[in-house]
């Protein structure tokens, strides 16, 4: 679906690359998510390839097609939703969906249908100018879904979102994944990124540092330990052993045996260890 080969841009007020010789491609299906602090290049990246920015170096295909061979046909197959809404603030909910339904020739969802997903449908007639930045955010989101394209680009698509609604908006993008669609994500939310993405890469000054999946960078990056929690005397004891030979870990099979086990789990690095890991930065 996007395939990127040796991308380079430089903002016109910047003697620095905002994006330095770039590679990645995605596949057909996937949720890909491109992770990194604020002024990574992530929406920087994602602008280049929606065509809000031109005059970069290097190579851009999308749908099979460099981007800047592209027309106005190329908004027909895409949906998009920054972390700042782009929203008729006049109009109400319903009829911000009713008009940016009305550019698009192909089919599209029901727009009430869509609002009552995102618990919005009580408020399709206050006009998004009321709206707080949450609601905003799930009417921006349910926008660019609304014509039903084949490939979606969302921007921290949770933030702003209490845990409730943010649960919605993400199985709604499983969803998408399921019903074949493409999904490229950026965020500095690594949970988001855990839960959602088949692949991820992480963005440090434009630059791709890795790509993996989360599972399998997790893996690579994590301890070979098992910790477990244990009542002894009343009291919660915890301890750590290898993984290797832990069948034969008397101690270990000990534990299992005489106490009371509360937890026990392996110790995977999550993607944020990881990526300062790698970096030597922070997220935010």
């Amino acid at each position: 679906m996007i395939h990127i080969e040796n991308l380079e841009f430089t903002y016109s007020n910047s003697n620095k690359k905002a994006i330095n010789n770039m590679d990645f491609s995605i596949k057909k299906g996937e949720i890909f998510g491109f992770l990194g602090p604020s002024g990574a290049g992530k929406t920087t990246t994602q602008k280049l390839i929606i065509g809000l920015l031109r005059n970069y170096n290097g190579s851009i295909k999308v749908f099979g097609k460099e981007r800047n061979l592209w027309g106005k046909e190329f908004y027909e197959d895409i949906g998009v939703a920054f972390d700042f809404p782009n929203l008729y603030l006049k109009l109400t909910a319903l009829e911000n969906l009713k008009l940016i339904g009305a550019y698009y020739k192909n089919g599209r969802r029901d727009p009430s249908s869509l609002l009552e997903r995102v618990g919005l449908l009580p408020d399709k007639d206050v006009r998004a100018e009321n709206f707080s930045k949450g609601m905003k955010m799930r009417l921006n989101f349910v926008r660019a879904i609304l014509h039903n394209p084949e490939l979606m680009f969302f921007d921290e698509p949770t933030s702003g979102l209490d845990p409730v609604n943010a649960h919605i908006i993400k199985d709604i993008i499983l969803e998408q994944k399921s019903a074949g669609k493409t999904i490229f994500l950026t965020t500095h939310n690594m949970s988001v990124a855990e839960q959602l993405c088949d692949r991820v890469s992480f963005i440090v000054d434009g630059k791709i540092v890795v790509t993996g999946s989360p599972k399998d960078l997790m893996l690579e990056h994590g301890r070979k330990i098992i910790r477990i929690e244990y009542l002894k005397d009343d009291k919660l004891v915890c301890e750590e052993f290898e993984m290797r030979s832990l069948g034969h870990n008397q101690n270990f099979i000990e534990i299992l045996n005489k106490y009371e086990v509360k937890t026990i789990h392996s110790c995977e690095a999550t993607l944020e260890e990881i990526f300062i890991k790698l970096t030597g930065k922070n997220l935010l």
